[in-house]
């Protein structure tokens, strides 16, 4: 083959390829949560099927978001292995917004449709294989046994991922447009909890599946996130409960200066993520609104 046909025949995948873009960087946003690393998901699908042969491929959109798939979910068991936080959605309204930037409208409104700085931080709660399920097969309509090859699952498997992750979203979708008061409530009697270091009642206020994150780390798990809440009784005496970048949560104040936030995150009556925001360049990124 000469040069000239190799560059048309390049040319021609690649024309193929952007016309995908839009949906690819929509479902591995959703998947990861950032834009920046959506970006990258997309371009090592590209580089994967510039490797490839495409006259292989009868359907290359499936092809294309079976490749994102399994790029994203290797992202997201890398980031949980390393203890990481997803960007975006711990960063405030601002960045959220911004994730379309450049976008046509289309695309803009492919990735507006249910995300929300609620449901990103639901998805973080979930895991790898749960949070793949639910964004493939509930919000882009593949079905259970491709969503099953990807994880390695058998379709009833990924069907039964599927429906966890779909029960955990829909308890945050209640409650976050819900009573303000309930979730008030809830955060009031954890913040009496911490002072009073009663661990079993931390225990009670939080979901079985919490996840707590932090500049120095992530934990999951009710116990070990109430035994990290028995720790924070020193910095529970100076809390007080606030609006965290809209989120009900809470505000340190150390000599009169704000120190850390604290924005939660419900599924039904408990609490289903805490993200603590410590490093002081980004405590003064926060919109704080004592309540």
């Amino acid at each position: 083959m000469n040069d000239d046909r190799l560059s048309s025949d390049t040319e021609s995948l690649a024309r193929r390829f952007e016309a995908h873009r839009p949906h690819l960087r929509a479902v591995a946003y959703r998947m990861l949560g950032s834009a920046a690393e959506a970006d990258d998901a997309v371009q090592e699908a590209w580089f994967r099927l510039s490797r490839s042969d495409p006259d292989g491929v009868e359907n290359l959109g499936g092809w294309l978001t079976t490749v994102v798939g399994r790029v994203c979910l290797d992202m997201l068991r890398s980031r949980r292995s390393r203890a990481e936080e997803p960007l975006e959605p711990l960063a405030g309204h601002a960045r959220v917004a911004d994730v379309s930037g450049g976008a046509d409208p289309e695309q803009h409104a492919v990735l507006a449709d249910s995300v929300g700085v609620a449901l990103l931080v639901v998805l973080e709660t979930l895991t790898p294989a749960e949070r793949l399920a639910f964004v493939l097969h509930d919000l882009f309509a593949v079905p259970f046994d491709e969503v099953g090859e990807i994880v390695g699952r058998s379709p009833v498997a990924a069907r039964q991922l599927a429906s966890r992750a779909r029960r955990r979203v829909q308890g945050a979708d209640r409650v976050q447009g819900g009573d303000p008061g309930r979730r008030r409530a809830v955060v009031d009697a954890f913040l009496a909890a911490a002072r009073e270091g009663d661990f079993e009642a931390l225990v009670a206020l939080l979901d079985p599946d919490v996840v707590a994150r932090s500049d120095a780390g992530v934990n999951t798990g009710a116990v070990a996130v109430a035994r990290g809440a028995s720790s924070f009784r020193h910095f529970a005496a100076v809390a007080r409960p606030a609006l965290v970048d809209g989120a009900t949560g809470l505000a340190v104040f150390v000599d009169g200066r704000l120190d850390r936030t604290l924005a939660f995150t419900f599924v039904g009556d408990r609490i289903a993520a805490i993200d603590i925001v410590t490093a002081p360049d980004r405590v003064a990124e926060r919109e704080v609104t004592l309540v």
